[in-house]
């Protein structure tokens, strides 16, 4: 069975794949293939640069993340030539890394952060499950995480499903507005769920 991995910035997707992967779990993060593929020298960093600039990349090459990030929302056209060149990329790799753990463990998981507004993952998986947490909590997360604005998290939260939506859309739901000790209970319950299919419903 494949697990898809979801929720909002903030929302914990991070810590929860960390702590499914300590129960053994087979965890593919899209993410952080996507890492993988803009480091300095990879075709797919090569062929952004050529497309938007090499005001896009850092000094040693890589992908400067901020950069892409402050200009694709501003520009859907430069947001849509950038998905055109990563995704197809990362996509394939997932797919790769799936087919090789696919017969290690009962199931296996894929960290997709959007996930629900992409068809190409909803067919890859059996079952959703979405970290969901308050909205408030995501903004504070996401500022002392990544050292951004409120302002820039509410944008990036704006341009994501609203939480209600993915609520709706999701098999299954961990809250995680608390502690991670709470969070990992809450992954030990899933993950005996899951490693016993007879007894996942619908």
């Amino acid at each position: 069975m494949i697990v898809g991995l979801t929720g909002g910035i903030g929302s914990g997707k991070s810590a929860a794949a960390a702590q499914f992967a300590a129960l053994g779990t087979p965890v593919i993060d899209v993410d952080v293939i996507s890492h993988q593929l803009t480091a300095a020298g990879q075709p797919a960093v090569l062929a952004i640069a050529k497309e938007l600039g090499n005001d896009m990349l850092n000094a040693d090459g890589s992908l400067n993340r901020a950069a892409v990030r402050s200009k694709v929302f501003e520009d859907a056209a430069t947001r849509q030539q950038l998905e055109g060149i990563l995704h197809p990329a990362i996509y394939e790799e997932a797919q790769r890394q799936l087919q090789k753990v696919r017969n290690t463990a009962p199931y296996s998981i894929i960290v997709v952060p959007l996930l629900f507004e992409s068809e190409r993952y909803q067919r890859l998986i059996d079952r959703s499950l979405l970290i969901d947490c308050e909205e408030s909590i995501q903004i504070a997360r996401t500022m002392q995480r990544s050292r951004m604005s409120e302002i820039e998290v509410k944008n990036i939260m704006a341009a994501q499903l609203s939480r209600e939506t993915r609520r709706q859309l999701a098999n299954d739901i961990i809250s995680n507005n608390g502690s991670l000790d709470e969070l990992q209970k809450n992954v030990i319950a899933f993950h005996q769920k899951y490693i016993n299919p007879c007894i996942v419903s619908n």
